[in-house]
């Protein structure tokens, strides 16, 4: 089983404290192993009223979080069952497990907020092995080299040709091999 990211249904106005609560929850219950992160897709807008502009930050799916767990049935329990949730996004009902947001899906909806699907302080160390999934390099493997986190890139060493080669690519175009 390998971790994804959910859409979890909640009380509109209610995300923040389901966010907490729900991270309280997974720390208590000693499930950091099986729910990773809770986010709240939200957006930086800029307002002009009256002549004055101002910055504020916009809930991009109000009543929504997004979270990367693993889907066992005791992490499905716990967020289900969490005050304030009214469900996941992409589950039948009838007790069939939720569909997990594809990974382009995540890139989108992370990228606008600067977080990248990747946890960045586990998966990326030097010698990690990661899969290209876009860009000119798509479908190649390679190590990690170096990560420059300010500009969200990383060189990996690819295998070119039968000879290795170092590239830079983009946090969001590898995942974790």
């Amino acid at each position: 089983m390998e971790k994804q990211w959910y859409v979890v249904n909640t009380y509109s106005g209610h995300e923040n404290k389901v966010k907490e609560k729900l991270e309280m929850r997974a720390e208590s219950m000693d499930m950091q192993d099986y729910i990773f992160r809770v986010v709240i897709p939200e957006e930086k807008v800029v307002e002009i009223k009256d002549g004055v502009t101002k910055e504020k930050t916009k809930k991009m799916f109000p009543g929504y979080i997004i979270v990367e767990m693993i889907m066992t049935d005791e992490a499905w329990y716990i967020v289900r069952n969490t005050p304030g949730v009214t469900g996941f996004i992409g589950s039948s009902g009838k007790g069939a497990k939720p569909t997990p947001l594809q990974p382009d899906e995540v890139d989108k909806i992370l990228g606008n907020m600067g977080i990248s699907r990747m946890d960045v302080e586990a998966d990326l160390e030097v010698g990690t092995k990661v899969k290209i999934i876009a860009g000119p390099f798509n479908g190649m493997f390679g190590k990690i080299d170096s990560v420059d986190l300010s500009n969200q890139k990383v060189m990996l060493n690819v295998d070119l040709f039968g000879q290795e080669t170092s590239v830079e690519v983009e946090l969001n175009q590898i995942q974790k091999a």
